[in-house]
């Protein structure tokens, strides 16, 4: 697990959980294409004839250049609105056979973690979660 600063577009730290086969994983992160399609955390930005365009820097580098932002600002960004989704099992799948990794994320205190496992067996839901989480 990680503190991950660069991992939003939106700039907001979040802790990402270090997992094989997710975009985490530095490999599977290099493999994924760029790509925004999701569009959620765009940022709005305003284009040379007055109109309002919106942009991301985890869409392709040259796209967000071209809309006015930095090179620099696209280090290490991830897509976080794909990533999420596929977090839930709703991951995008593409005509080319491409399905979209999850990139798991975790929260600050994960001290109920043990109680939750033992009370689950080991294995829980995220509804388990929450009922554990309304109980305490």
């Amino acid at each position: 697990m990680r503190n991950d600063p660069r991992a939003s577009p939106a700039g907001f730290p979040f802790k990402v959980a270090e997992l094989p086969g997710t975009l985490s994983d530095d490999e599977v992160y290099r493999e994924r294409t760029r790509l925004c399609d999701l569009s959620y955390l765009r940022t709005p930005y305003l284009k040379e004839n007055g109109s309002v365009g919106f942009r991301c820097p985890a869409e392709p580098v040259d796209a967000y250049v071209r809309k006015g932002g930095t090179i620099e600002d696209t280090a290490g960004r991830r897509c976080l609105c794909n990533a999420l989704v596929a977090n839930i099992g709703l991951g995008q799948h593409r005509p080319d056979g491409y399905a979209e990794p999850p990139m798991p994320t975790l929260g600050q205190d994960l001290g109920f973690l043990p109680d939750l496992l033992r009370a689950n067996g080991g294995d829980y839901s995220a509804a388990d979660a929450v009922d554990y989480l309304m109980d305490a």
